[in-house]
């Protein structure tokens, strides 16, 4: 087993995941938020309402194209502002996980892709129902124009491996990536095993 696949396992394994008891009530339905309350035995033999919430599942990706650049969004969205990200979002209740993820990736970039690998997946919450799937995608080409949400405005820039590390390093928001990231700039065994995960 490669030291890699020893990280990945070990990220994907960095929160437990928090299950909703099938007693649980929805006490609220959100336009990306649901709300469920139970009530909890203690350990005193007293009980309490407990509560978490539920929102769909996202994906997103590290997409690389044929010539080797990894596709970045440069983002602005009515009250988060400005941010960079990965290409992604919402499945939706008809679509397997590939099938949200091609769809995200057509929407917000028109780019398309030959190969797709389950990278990893985390629950950044414990107190939210909601996973985050990232995948590898490779021979990313671009095939149509973007096709935003009225609440989206996405400027794509492309990066080499390098560029794109030191970025997700200071700009991007998900921090088991960066976790990893940051492991593999200090591993000089680690980094290569990386590149060559992603790159190909």
């Amino acid at each position: 087993m490669t030291k890699l696949c020893v990280v990945l396992i070990l990220a994907n394994m960095n929160r437990l995941p928090s299950k909703i008891p099938a007693n649980a009530t929805k006490v609220f339905q959100g336009v990306i938020f649901e709300v469920f309350q139970w009530s909890q035995k203690m350990f005193d033999g007293s009980s309490a309402t407990f509560e978490m919430l539920k929102r769909a599942d996202t994906t997103q990706a590290i997409a690389v194209t044929t010539d080797k650049k990894i596709i970045v969004l440069d983002e602005h969205q009515p009250v988060k502002g400005h941010f960079i990200s990965l290409p992604g979002g919402r499945v939706e209740p008809d679509e397997d996980l590939v099938q949200a993820m091609k769809r995200e990736l057509l929407e917000e970039t028109g780019y398309t892709f030959e190969n797709s690998e389950l990278f990893m997946s985390n629950r950044p919450y414990t107190k939210i129902d909601w996973n985050i799937y990232t995948f590898i995608l490779k021979n990313c080409t671009k095939v149509t124009q973007q096709k935003l949400d009225p609440g989206e405005d996405i400027s794509i820039k492309l990066y080499t491996f390098d560029e794109f590390i030191e970025l997700a390093l200071n700009n991007l928001g998900d921090i088991t990536l960066q976790n990893l990231f940051l492991k593999a700039k200090l591993d000089p065994k680690l980094m290569p095993e990386l590149r060559d995960k992603i790159l190909g």
